[in-house]
């Protein structure tokens, strides 16, 4: 049986596909209640779900996780004797920051230059929609050959882990024979891409105190310890001049050995400014994929508009550390922590709480899987071999359930490829990219249930 049927079958459900992305995309589902309602999580989850019951899908519930939130799953029974696949998206979504700074509302799909522009349309309400496509246009062509698991998380976002220790408490709901991650993306639109490695990450909240309140500036100033400077400086111990990462006992020598990423493709897509140059050494593969990266996320200080000449008391940040596969993330942890309080300015009270951690993932690409995922990329993207890169994000769940299911195949594909500007503003998807992975993860499907009956 050739891809033509089921590529026409996606080719004419990408308009329904379209409207669903935007009906998604329309919530304002951001895990954290003090930014925004946390009913517009709860409308996703169940919009999901409706989704999946209106698949004939069975034991649909929405399962609430020990972080507050609520993730979804729902269970597709195959033939008799076939594999059992997992395929996982979040409908939790970033922030959409300055929304002053996006061409068009975040929350609102909006078509534009043949990209379709939203928050979460590519990370990852587009890959609940890419595993939606993909069984439909099965069903249309003779019915879904392996029994199909789906989860979709709620709060992958904010890395608060609710989704794995639920898991870890329920081993049996989401067991598969091989478990499709549809979260990441491609190296660039039109080449198919699996990622193989991911880092992990640590989020800790560090303050830095140093007065029992604030000062006038003029009065005070010169003598009393600031607490926003004491901070500021705290947070540049935490790179070399080069930008290097440099948290005491961290290794940063790593290197990549895959495929690689050309300097000016990356400040192409990383958009740098002419002039500025970038931080660190060696190649970028080995800088994003295959070492820790250190990045101050937020501080907490005045702003500029109302600024009062006033010594601060108190200065907070939130820094994130990317650990990449072969280094440990609770030690990564430990030594980043002892970092901070290390290294505070004139004896600064620094105080560090956790607040997300995750374990870097490394694929087996050499597994039965990955071959018929091969065959399907390479089917859906005509004259295009699959490649294999790294991703310098973190999905926590991976680890979780390569620990539960150490037999498991696990495959990381989806939507993010670098125009998507994922996490930033003006985050878009690729309607071809679409169409295509839909296509590719139909006919993985289809190539993996043949593979298991041979």
């Amino acid at each position: 049986m050739t891809a033509r049927p089921i590529s026409e079958s996606i080719s004419s459900l990408m308009p329904r596909a379209k409207a669903e992305l935007a009906e998604l995309v329309a919530f304002q589902s951001v895990a954290d209640p003090a930014q925004f309602p946390k009913s517009e999580c709860e409308a996703a989850a169940n919009w999901v779900a409706d989704a999946l019951r209106a698949e004939d899908f069975q034991d649909v519930a929405l399962l609430d996780t020990p972080d507050g939130t609520q993730s979804v799953y729902g269970f597709l029974p195959g033939p008799a004797g076939a594999p059992t696949v997992l395929l996982y998206a979040h409908y939790d979504v970033q922030p959409p920051l300055d929304e002053s700074a996006w061409i068009s509302p975040p929350f609102e799909l909006t078509e534009r230059d043949g990209r379709w522009y939203g928050r979460g349309s590519a990370d990852c309400k587009g890959g609940v929609i890419m595993h939606l496509l993909a069984l439909r246009a099965l069903k249309a062509d003779g019915g879904v050959p392996v029994s199909v698991k789906v989860i979709a998380e709620g709060s992958e976002e904010q890395g608060t882990g609710g989704l794995e220790r639920y898991a870890e408490a329920h081993p049996e709901l989401l067991a598969a024979d091989t478990i499709v991650i549809g979260d990441t993306g491609n190296f660039r639109v039109g080449l198919p891409t699996v990622t193989a490695t991911l880092r992990g990450m640590t989020m800790l909240r560090v303050t830095v105190d140093t007065l029992e309140g604030n000062l006038h500036s003029g009065q005070f100033g010169g003598a009393a310890p600031d607490a926003l400077a004491a901070l500021i400086q705290l947070l540049a111990s935490l790179r070399a001049e080069d930008g290097t990462t440099t948290v005491d006992g961290l290794a940063t020598d790593t290197e990549w050995d895959g495929l690689q990423y050309p300097e000016a493709e990356f400040r192409k897509d990383a958009k740098v400014l002419d002039g500025v140059g970038l931080i660190g050494t060696g190649t970028v593969a080995d800088r994003i994929w295959a070492r820790p990266a250190v990045t101050v996320i937020g501080i907490d200080c005045p702003p500029v508009v109302g600024a009062t000449p006033s010594l601060q008391a108190s200065a907070r940040a939130q820094v994130s550390l990317r650990v990449p596969p072969g280094q440990d993330t609770a030690a990564a942890t430990e030594l980043l922590t002892a970092h901070l309080k290390a290294h505070a300015p004139w004896g600064a009270r620094v105080a560090v709480e956790q607040v997300g951690q995750g374990q870097p993932f490394r694929a087996d690409t050499s597994s039965p899987a990955y071959t018929s995922m091969a065959q399907a990329m390479e089917a859906a993207y005509p004259g295009e071999k699959m490649q294999t890169s790294g991703m310098g994000g973190s999905i926590p769940l991976c680890n979780t359930l390569a620990a539960l299911y150490p037999q498991a195949e696990i495959l990381l594909i989806g939507l993010s490829e670098p125009e998507a500007q994922i996490h930033a503003v003006n985050e878009s998807v690729s309607p071809e990219e679409l169409e295509r992975l839909s296509l590719a993860e139909a006919l993985f499907l289809r190539n993996y249930a043949e593979s298991k009956r041979v």
